[in-house]
């Protein structure tokens, strides 16, 4: 693993951490590949149930390092590459995923972030869709998250004025699940790993796909989609578990086993 991303366990979650602090952890198409195969490893590892992603240093993420881009670069091919794999494969992991914003999140930065399952920050933290500053448009799935979190006019605004925006108000406006005291961010956002790795990872799993699903769908469609997915969750070992457990009245034990 390249020493761009640290990789930590807290019982049953593993914790990713972009680790270019003297970079503001802005990534490279090294790292990018490296962050691609910190999370391929996790969803490799039977006894993970959850990822955390956070940074080091003052920033969480500032976007593409743009000391590493060539002028008169073909970005298409550099963002079909590098970033396209990342925000598809946050999409696609086997287990839940929680962001810890520790600090400013810029340009795709901020949309990594944004294509966790969970977001923390710090209220000290910033998200800036900074793209414009440099004569581009939001990329790594921004324009896919952001009009979904905050309605299209916000969405417009802070792509189109790249103004900061502070994690309070992120919270305020949906952007993120929640903003805490900068000292208490990482406990926090340990807790809520662990206790989504003690909850039916593919109860968790397929909600996101629910959701991902019903921008695009009519209601009749979205309830098509939602009748597979619960055939399919009907059939896993957590289900079973969650129904006896009911009836017994005591806390449920899911395992995260697929059916």
């Amino acid at each position: 693993m390249s020493d761009s991303i640290g990789v930590a366990r807290a019982g049953a979650v593993r914790v990713l951490t972009l680790n270019r602090p003297d970079r503001m952890n802005s990534l490279d198409q090294p790292t990018l590949a490296a962050l691609v195969a910190a999370f391929d490893a996790a969803e490799a590892d039977e006894f993970c149930r959850a990822i955390l992603l956070t940074g080091s240093g003052r920033a969480f993420c500032a976007g593409a390092d743009l000391g590493s881009i060539t002028p008169g670069a073909d970005l298409g091919e550099t963002i079909e590459r590098g970033w396209n794999p990342l925000a598809r494969r946050l999409h696609t992991l086997r287990v839940p995923t929680v962001c810890a914003v520790n600090g400013v999140a810029a340009g795709a930065g901020a949309n990594l972030a944004l294509g966790c399952d969970l977001v923390l920050a710090a209220r000290s933290a910033r998200f800036i869709e900074a793209f414009v500053k440099i004569g581009l448009i939001p990329d790594c799935g921004g324009t896919f998250h952001l009009p979904r979190l905050v309605g299209d006019a916000r969405a417009r605004g802070m792509a189109m004025l790249a103004e900061p925006i502070p994690a309070d108000r992120a919270e305020q406006w949906g952007l993120i699940w929640r903003a805490v005291d900068d000292d208490k961010l990482m406990d926090e956002a340990i807790a809520l790993a662990t206790h989504l790795a003690a909850m039916p990872t593919q109860a968790l799993v397929l909600t996101r796909q629910a959701f991902a699903a019903s921008a695009a769908n009519s209601l009749d469609r979205q309830l098509d989609v939602e009748r597979d997915l619960q055939r399919e969750a009907g059939r896993t070992p957590d289900f079973a578990e969650g129904v006896r457990a009911f009836l017994d009245k005591r806390a449920p034990v899911f395992t995260g086993k697929p059916a």
